[in-house]
């Protein structure tokens, strides 16, 4: 019995979340020892690896590669990247839950470009929504305080690049394969990871005192041994996660596969104090509230008057 396009999307988004998650306490625990740029090669050639082996032949075949498209998959793999990298610089530094809290401002984003770029019609409730989902971005960030960090900006700039991501996604996703789409991701991941590389490897910009700064320009260093696995675990997990995320959105409306993705939040939460003693105080729990609510509000909005708007525009 073939599996409802609904039921695979929620199936494939839960399970990717689960991978991510896992990928977030990797590479934050690696952040300590390598260069951000060298974990993501290393990251970016075990998954090209795996989706070439294991997912092409499932899927798309010796045609994983073709497309017409490129430019929009090259457009795309650099929001992946730039959202990646800046994520994972403010988890350097930052707490865990309270990174992955941040950048779950992305689908009011999402909803912020498809009036700019899409031209849809956002009425007062959902433009309330983006709001309150800011307003509680700035009580995690608290700028102004003693407790705020430069680096929390950069989950901020990744959320922002995710939407472009998922933006793209829905334009291409017709037409374009997950896996494919997931191919092209990795091979922007290498291709920056190499300039990278090449550019500041040597570590001749690593004397930084920044945990983040430290992560972009530490000089590379060969795995020790007992990382092995680890590195692993993130090149696997990376490469089912975004087939994965791609299929998702791919097969399933966005209003209906975001929710999902909204399980990262307790689970970073839950693995932030289990593996690195990390509890968030009082405000972050309310920014947390915040941000969750507003945006499974516009998510939920967004599905329940997108029949409506099928049929003719109306502000919502």
């Amino acid at each position: 019995m073939q599996m409802s396009p609904t039921k695979l999307g929620a199936l494939c988004a839960a399970t990717s979340v689960i991978f991510f998650s896992i990928n977030d306490v990797a590479i934050k625990f690696l952040s300590g020892g390598y260069a951000l740029h060298q974990v993501v090669l290393i990251r970016s050639l075990i998954g090209l690896l795996i989706i070439v082996t294991i997912i092409a032949p499932l899927t798309t075949g010796r045609n994983i590669a073709r497309t017409k498209k490129l430019k929009m998959h090259m457009l795309r793999g650099l929001c992946v990247v730039v959202a990646n990298m800046t994520f994972f610089l403010g988890l350097a530094a930052m707490p865990l839950a309270d990174a992955v809290a941040i950048f779950f401002i992305s689908p009011l984003v999402i909803t912020l470009f498809s009036v700019v770029f899409l031209g849809e019609v956002v009425g007062p409730r959902r433009w309330a929504a983006i709001a309150v989902g800011f307003i509680g971005v700035l009580v995690m960030m608290r700028p102004g305080t003693a407790s705020f960090q430069i680096a929390s900006l950069l989950p901020l700039v990744a959320a922002i690049c995710y939407a472009g991501l998922h933006t793209l996604t829905r334009r291409i996703g017709s037409t374009e394969s997950a896996a494919t789409m997931a191919f092209y991701i990795q091979i922007m991941f290498i291709i920056v990871g190499v300039l990278f590389g090449l550019i500041v490897g040597d570590g001749r910009f690593g004397d930084q005192s920044d945990p983040s700064l430290a992560f972009l320009f530490r000089a590379w260093t060969w795995p020790l041994p007992g990382d092995y696995p680890i590195f692993l675990t993130i090149g696997a997990g990376i490469a089912i996660a975004g087939y994965l995320i791609s299929q998702a959105y791919r097969v399933a409306e966005a209003s209906f596969v975001a929710p999902f993705e909204y399980l990262a939040l307790p689970m970073s939460v839950i693995l932030g104090m289990l593996v690195f003693g990390e509890y968030p105080g009082g405000w972050d729990y309310f920014g947390m509230a915040l941000i969750l609510g507003a945006g499974l509000f516009t998510v939920w909005r967004e599905a329940q008057t997108k029949p409506v708007a099928l049929q003719r525009p109306m502000r919502r």
